[in-house]
């Protein structure tokens, strides 16, 4: 959070708060409020992970779809376990919407590096890398997979 601006970012928590408490829920507010709980930690490893996944399975049933349920993934990697992120993470490998996405496969590195299979990690971060676009995510992935070996 050091190198953010407090202000605005509790300003926009308030915002957000309020929009969740006088609006019907719908998935912008959810998104706004996922947004939220990450900037209000000063740290990753800070981060309300419970709160987050509760979120996420409020967004899921309001707006489901493969991004939401990649995004899942994660929280439920962070609360309950790696091999926990990977078994959902699974349900997405035969989903025409995603299956060949850099991210499918850079959320698959990452919670096989959290599970300690730095090796299976390496590769789906290569992966990722070769089916991104963007050159920036590209030397970003690379730069994670020489990490691992």
């Amino acid at each position: 959070m050091s190198r953010w601006h407090a202000e605005p970012i509790r300003e926009g928590v308030e915002l957000v708060s309020k929009a969740l408490a006088d609006t019907t829920l719908g998935p912008y507010q959810l998104q706004a409020a996922i947004a939220a709980v990450h900037d209000e930690a000063a740290r990753a490893a800070d981060t309300d992970w419970r709160q987050i996944l509760g979120l996420y399975r409020l967004l899921a049933q309001v707006a489901p779809g493969p991004m939401v349920t990649l995004n899942q993934a994660v929280a439920v990697g962070m609360v309950h376990g790696p091999q926990a992120g990977l078994d959902l993470l699974a349900t997405l490998d035969t989903d025409d919407r995603l299956m060949g996405h850099h991210r499918l496969a850079a959320v698959r590195a990452h919670l096989l590096d959290m599970a300690g299979d730095h090796v299976g990690a390496r590769e789906q971060y290569l992966l990722a890398a070769k089916r991104t676009t963007s050159l920036p995510e590209r030397r970003y992935l690379e730069s994670k997979a020489n990490q691992r070996g």
